[in-house]
C-alpha cells in the first residue's frame, strides 16, 4: 500500500463499520496519511482492539439503525476531534440468501434498517457539521449488486440500490456547499462479510467478474481515500467502481 504523506493533515473523519474489513482499512490509511478518525461499530470488543491498532481518536459502539444513537455518536465524535470533515459509511450486512417469495421478513427488515436507513441516519446527523465547516467529503459504500441485482440477495441488492439513489440526491443537494458525496460500488472483495454468505453465492459473484478473481481490500481502500480527499473536487452525486470490469456504468 502506498501512502500519500500528509494527504489528510488536519482532517477529521468518522468511519462506520470501522472495527473490521474495509472500514478499518480505510481508517488505518487516513491515520497513516495524517488524519484523525473516530470509529463506529456494533462490535465493542473489536472496536477497542481497532482503536489501539490504528490509533483512533475515539470509538463509539452503536447500532447505526438506532437513529437516536447515531445522533448522540455524531455529537460525541465532534467533541472528541473538534470537528468532522469526512464521513465514510461502511457499516453493512448481507442478510439471508434465498428467492424473493421465500425471503425471511426479519432479515429483509434488518438489512434495510442497517444498510439503507442506518446510512441515511449517519448522513443526516453528520451533514450539519460539514455545512458548518464549509467543507466535507462523504463516501457511501454501495455495491455492484445495487446496479445489477444479485439473485437470492434481494434485500442486499435493494438496500445498495437505495444507497446509490440517496447518494445522488445528497450530492446534488450539497453541490454548491463545497461538500462532495459519492458512492463506491465494489464487486466482491476479500472481507469478513463473506463469512455471512454460502460458498455457492461467493462463487457466483466471482464468476461474474471479468478479471476472474475477487477484489483485494487495498484496491477499494485506495479508491475510498481518493474520494475522501481534497483531490476529489469535481465529481459528486456519482459512483466509483472497483469491480474488476463487472460494471462499466
Amino acid at each position: 500500500m502506498s501512502v500519500y504523506q500528509g494527504r489528510f493533515d488536519g482532517r477529521c473523519a468518522i468511519v462506520t463499520g470501522g472495527a473490521s474489513g474495509l472500514g478499518k482499512d480505510v481508517a488505518r490509511r487516513i491515520v497513516a496519511e495524517g488524519g484523525k478518525v473516530v470509529l463506529w461499530d456494533l462490535n465493542a470488543d473489536a472496536l477497542a482492539a481497532a482503536k489501539d491498532e490504528i490509533g483512533a481518536a475515539h470509538v463509539v459502539a452503536l447500532d447505526v439503525s438506532d437513529q437516536a444513537a447515531v445522533e448522540a455518536a455524531a455529537t460525541a465524535s465532534v467533541e472528541a476531534m473538534g470537528k468532522v470533515d469526512i464521513l465514510v459509511c461502511s457499516a453493512g450486512i448481507t442478510g439471508a440468501t434465498g428467492p424473493v417469495h421465500e425471503y425471511p421478513l426479519d432479515s429483509w427488515r434488518r438489512v434495510i434498517d442497517i444498510n439503507l436507513n442506518g446510512l441515511f441516519y449517519c448522513c443526516r446527523a453528520v451533514v450539519p457539521y460539514l455545512l458548518a465547516n464549509g467543507y466535507g467529503r462523504i463516501v457511501n459504500l454501495a455495491s455492484v449488486a445495487g446496479k445489477e441485482g444479485n439473485p437470492n440477495a434481494s434485500a442486499y441488492s435493494a438496500s445498495k440500490a437505495g444507497v446509490i439513489g440517496l447518494t445522488k440526491s445528497l450530492g446534488k443537494e450539497l453541490a454548491t456547499k463545497n461538500i462532495i458525496a459519492n458512492a463506491l460500488t465494489p464487486a466482491t472483495f476479500e472481507s469478513p462479510i463473506l463469512a455471512q454468505l454460502p460458498a455457492s453465492q461467493v462463487d457466483y459473484m466471482r464468476g461474474k467478474i471479468p478479471m476472474g478473481r475477487l477484489g483485494e481490500i487495498h484496491e477499494s481502500t485506495a479508491m475510498v481515500c481518493f474520494m475522501a480527499s481534497e483531490e476529489c473536487s469535481f465529481t459528486t452525486a456519482s459512483t466509483f467502481d472497483t469491480s474488476g470490469g463487472r460494471t462499466t456504468f
